[in-house]
Parts: structure tokens; sequence; C-alpha cells
């Protein structure tokens, strides 16, 4: 028999997005999730936001504060759209956080935190710059974005086909979707019945990344073997490991395969 126990380090998001109600406080309004936000460690979450500003401000940058409580806000600066300001990110979320639309003017204040960590857990919040009546103004919206970061629960899915001997074969290992982040590491490894690990002639890998959505990936490694008799009981173990992970072993069965023979006897 061919058993295949693929074993990840990895994690993945699972969050829910769900627009809330507009929030308007002298004609400056904001749409955030009314939801608290869950993701995986290691993976990344989406704040989606919109705004509008009074008639009079011209908006020119958009600032995001991680809240150290949920009633004080705003001294830890996660994202600064404005590259050149001396108010730069945090350095634990320089390069982490990105807006999905870099246009300001479309008031799309969405952002994206990528490689996320468990302590990213907490609230968010929004404040738009600009100018008004010629002067430079600012506006904090006291609406605030809960995100829960959890550990990994997902798991790869492997594909293994029916394996005849002295035929090619291919096996498929997929990281669950994704967003924009860090491009996870896929190895695999093999292991005899005797508990050491083996080379198997002639295998290959090869590594793709495909695009779901504007904010989501999906990464795919195939390994190709010519299948022999050699391998029956031979553990397959696919890993993934994902940038800022915890170092988590999950490891479970997926399929048996009894590898059959051509050969006349």
């Amino acid at each position: 028999m061919f058993v295949l126990i693929w074993s990840a380090l990895f994690v993945s998001v699972k969050g829910s997005i769900v627009w809330g109600q507009q929030h308007c406080v002298g004609g400056y309004c904001v749409t955030l999730s009314e939801r608290q936000l869950t993701a995986e460690a290691g993976l990344c979450v989406v704040i989606p936001c919109s705004f509008t500003t009074a008639d009079e401000f011209t908006p020119n940058h958009t600032i995001w504060y991680k809240c150290e409580s949920p009633t004080k806000c705003g001294d830890k600066i996660i994202f600064h759209s404005n590259k050149t300001t001396d108010k730069k990110a945090q350095s634990g979320f320089e390069g982490r956080v990105s807006r999905l639309e870099p246009d300001v003017s479309q008031n799309n204040c969405s952002v994206i935190i990528n490689d996320l960590k468990e302590s990213d857990s907490g609230s968010y919040q929004l404040r738009v710059t600009g100018v008004q009546n010629g002067q430079q103004d600012a506006f904090t919206f006291i609406q605030i974005v809960t995100v829960s970061v959890k550990g990994m629960k997902q798991k790869p899915t492997v594909m293994i086909p029916t394996l005849t001997e002295r035929r090619q074969a291919t096996l498929t290992c997929t990281a669950p979707g994704l967003c924009s982040g860090s491009v996870p590491e896929i190895t695999w490894t093999w292991r005899g019945a005797g508990g050491t690990e083996s080379y198997i002639t002639g295998n290959s890998t090869d590594f793709k990344t495909e695009k779901l959505t504007d904010v989501t990936q999906r990464h795919i490694s195939t390994l190709t073997f010519k299948s022999s008799a050699e391998q029956h009981n031979t553990t397959v173990t696919c890993k993934i490991r994902f940038t800022d992970v915890k170092k988590v072993k999950i490891t479970g069965v997926t399929s048996v395969r009894e590898v059959t023979s051509d050969l006349q006897c």
C-alpha cells in the first residue's frame, strides 16, 4: 500500500468581512465592518473601509492606528500613505500593511495586513489628512474595527492519483488561499517503513501561484516521479511554511492507494 501523509507548518485567513452602516459626524463619514474580523496567524486580513469628507475638505493621505485599548487610539501608526512624512509606521508593521486603492480621491481606505501575528489582535482606527480652506487639516474617525488573530486551523490539500508500477505519477499539494503576503516554502520528503528518509530516482517538483481574486492567491506544489514496488508503505510528507509562523505541526492521513503492477509473471 502507498500511504500519503501530509504535514504542514502554515496558517490561513478565514475572515468575516461584512460592510457595516455608515457613521457620520459633521459631514465626515466612514463605513467599516461592524463585526469582528477573524484571521489566522501567518497570512493576512483585509479591513474594508470607505469614507467621505466635508465639501471644503480635500483628502491627501490616510493613516491607520492600532489602538492600545478600545478607548485609547492615535499613538501607534501601522500605516501612513505619505511616504515622505516623519511619522513612520511602527517597525513591527512596516512593509506589512498596504492599501487596496492607492488613489485617496477614490475614498477607499481599505487596507491589507500581511504576515499576521497573534500580537496583531486588537482595534484599528482611521485618520484622514488633507487641506481645508487652504490650511492643513485632519480628521480622525472615532469608529474602530477589531481584528482577532488566532492560530492556524486549516490544512493543505493533497491529491494522489492511482499509482501503477513503472508509470509516471504526479502528487499535488495545495496551500489554502491567502492574501498577497509572503510566498510559502513548500517541501516534499519521503520516509520508508524503516523510518529513514530516501530519495526517489527521477522525481521532480514544480511550484506555481494562481491568482484567485485581487487580494487572494493559491500556491501549489507538484511532485512527479515514476512509481515502483519499492515505494510500498512509503510515507510522503508535504510541508508548508509561511513567514513568522510559530512552529506548529499538523499531520493527517489523506488517502491510501495500492500500487499495482503491469508486469506479467
